[in-house]
C-alpha cells in the first residue's frame, strides 16, 4: 500500500504547492492590490507588511496542502478499499500490546 501511496502522495504535495502559490498571489492582489507580495529582505517594506503577507501565505498553503493531503487518501480509499496509513497504525497498536 505504501509503495503506491508514497509516489501519489509526492506528485500530489507538488501540484498541491503549485495550486497554493496560484491561489496566494491571487489573494494578495486583491487584499493588497500589489502584484507581488514582499519578500523579507525588501527594505522598501515595512515589518508589518512582510508578516502579514508570511502569514497569510502560511495559511493558504497549510489549507491547500491538507486539502490535497485529505483528497488523495480519500481517493486511495476509494481506489483500494483502505485508508493510507491504517497498516502503519495497526502496526504500532501491535508492538504497544
Amino acid at each position: 500500500m505504501a509503495l503506491f501511496y508514497k509516489p501519489l502522495s509526492l506528485l500530489f504535495s507538488v501540484l498541491g504547492g503549485l495550486i497554493a502559490g496560484a491561489l496566494f498571489k491571487q489573494v494578495w492582489k486583491v487584499v493588497a492590490g500589489e502584484d507581488d507580495a514582499p519578500d523579507a529582505d525588501d527594505q522598501d517594506y515595512t515589518w508589518r507588511q512582510v508578516l502579514v503577507a508570511a502569514m497569510v501565505q502560511g495559511a493558504i498553503f497549510g489549507l491547500v496542502k491538507a486539502a490535497v493531503q485529505r483528497a488523495a487518501a480519500h481517493g486511495v480509499r476509494k481506489t483500494t478499499g483502505r485508508w493510507p496509513g491504517d497498516d502503519r497504525r495497526k502496526t504500532l497498536e501491535s508492538s504497544r500490546s
